[in-house]
């Protein structure tokens, strides 16, 4: 499998599980990378973000968040929401559980960092939309501030799980709704 937008990278509507076998490694290590992505038409919150980790290293904090665009520099601006926990000592997908809430339609950045280990700790990154890293870095940064560097036509195997608001419940007086 490949990394593919809205599969196993950027907005995804089910948490993916199988290795997406990307084109190359990006060091995760004390660094912060992001790619951009628009959230779907009815999206309004993200309920788990979750980044794939290429190969087993020692035990590490890490954190994964969405950003905000920024479009006169075409990287992430401010942090909206993240979380914050320990990546373990194995290869796969690293997940957690969150309530951020988002818009439809709206270009944002999911982004994951990872705290140093002795062995370098990759990220998996393929083709596809834009990728932004900050370097030295031991915790998302808040705003963003200038990238260190930059990738077009990449994208990484980092996701967000979304969700669209809840519909209003069904049966009861229908002219109480139809009001509002």
């Amino acid at each position: 499998m490949a990394i593919s937008m809205g599969t196993n990278s950027g907005f995804v509507s089910a948490a993916p599980s199988a290795d997406p076998a990307g084109d190359g490694n990006l060091v995760a290590d004390n660094n912060a990378w992001g790619c951009r992505h628009t959230s779907p038409a009815t999206a309004t919150k993200v309920t788990e973000l979750g980044c794939w980790i290429d190969n087993a290293t020692e035990a590490a904090n890490m954190e994964i968040g969405i950003y905000t665009h920024d479009a006169v520099n075409d990287e992430p601006e401010a942090l909206v929401g993240s979380v914050s926990f320990a990546k373990g000592t194995t290869s796969g997908w690293k997940t957690q559980a969150c309530d951020i809430a988002i818009s439809a339609s709206t270009i944002y950045w999911v982004v994951v960092q990872v705290d140093n280990t002795s062995t370098t700790t990759n990220g998996d990154y393929g083709d596809g939309e834009w990728v932004c890293g900050k370097y030295a870095v031991d915790t998302l940064p808040d705003p963003w501030g200038t990238s260190s560097d930059s990738y077009e036509n990449y994208t990484m195997a980092v996701y967000g799980v979304w969700e669209a608001a809840a519909p209003p419940p069904s049966g009861g007086n229908s002219q109480m709704w139809a009001n509002f």
